[in-house]
């Protein structure tokens, strides 16, 4: 009896143990009845029917990566190079993942080989190397578009490395290093003409100044020349009256004057080695009294005579000789 009881108990424990499933989180579950899918397990807690029900699939819904091997791929140019990529997979519909595709990572890994030989093989190598987005986007559209009856989204494929040959990659380096040498050149001859430029337009500018500099400096002594011209006239036509009019003083002035000028160019000409005196210095000394005399007698007002005819002029005091 207690043998029977026992038996119970465990075929009970065991009954629960088929009965109850329990589906973590991130994955779900296919539920086949007799061999034959009827419907997917979502995370929980879940009931089936022992010996009846079974648990088919177990599929992981997280975002799973992928890597696709290394591989020699010939671009459209026949140049070889090595490329190697990563996709980024996620299941949407785990009863498609589960029976469309048999080993569904595998599947997705050969299906990106394929396709990394194929787009990468329809480009230049200079494309390539240089147009790394347009390869990862068209093998996204590519991929996904396969992979959509299996229940799979690809988020994303990234090309890791693309590594051109030895050879090719010293000649794209002497091509690279001559090519940066071309710009310092060209960048350097751009500073020379701009410098060139510069200085044309300095010595440009200052030749302009210094003409302006030398026809305001001509229009000046232009103008101080014709001045000293009219006070030279207005002087010579007071002299001229005064001597029309018999004044001695104007006279003696004017010949003080022209005497005085004349001594001085003798002195300070370039030619002369021989310094020359008047017989008289008196002369001289007499001459510039003479002329103190006129501009003082100049500067005051004598008394009103009369001359003959009608007419008046101020009298000028006596000087002495």
């Amino acid at each position: 009896m207690f043998a029977f009881v026992a038996v119970l108990v465990v075929l009970a424990i065991a009954f629960v143990y088929l009965a109850i499933k329990v589906v973590p989180q991130g994955y779900q579950f296919t539920l086949e009845r007799f061999g034959r899918y009827t419907r997917t397990l979502p995370p929980g807690l879940h009931v089936i029917v022992p010996f009846i029900d079974s648990i088919g699939k177990k599929m992981n819904m997280m975002e799973t990566v992928l890597d696709v091997p290394r591989q020699e791929v010939i671009t459209k140019d026949n140049a070889m190079i090595s490329a190697d990529a990563v996709v980024f997979i996620q299941v949407m519909d785990a009863s498609k993942a589960a029976y469309e595709v048999n080993n569904l990572e595998h599947a997705i890994v050969n299906l990106a080989l394929t396709n990394v030989r194929t787009v990468v093989g329809s480009m230049d190598l200079d494309e390539v190397l240089s147009k790394r987005d347009d390869i990862n986007a068209r093998l996204l559209t590519v991929i996904d578009h396969a992979t959509n009856p299996w229940g799979v989204k690809v988020t994303r494929i990234e090309i890791k490395d693309l590594a051109p040959p030895a050879d090719i990659t010293e000649s794209m380096a002497r091509q690279m290093k001559a090519e940066r040498e071309k710009r310092a050149e060209i960048l350097q001859a751009e500073g020379e003409k701009q410098s060139a430029i510069l200085r044309a337009e300095g010595e440009k500018e200052s030749a302009i100044r210094e003409a302006e500099g030398r026809r305001e400096a001509a229009f000046l002594d232009a103008e101080a020349r014709e001045r000293e011209a009219q006070a030279e006239a207005k002087a010579t036509e007071m002299v001229s009256k005064a001597i029309a009019e018999g004044d001695l003083a104007a006279i003696n002035y004017f010949l003080g004057q022209q005497y005085v000028d004349a001594f001085a160019k003798l002195a300070t000409s370039n030619q002369q080695r021989t310094l020359i005196l008047p017989a008289e210095l008196s002369g001289i000394a007499a001459t510039l009294g003479g002329l103190t005399e006129i501009a003082k007698s100049a500067t005051r007002p004598g008394p009103i005579v009369d001359r003959p005819g009608g007419s008046s002029v101020p009298e000028t005091e006596p000087r002495g000789s």
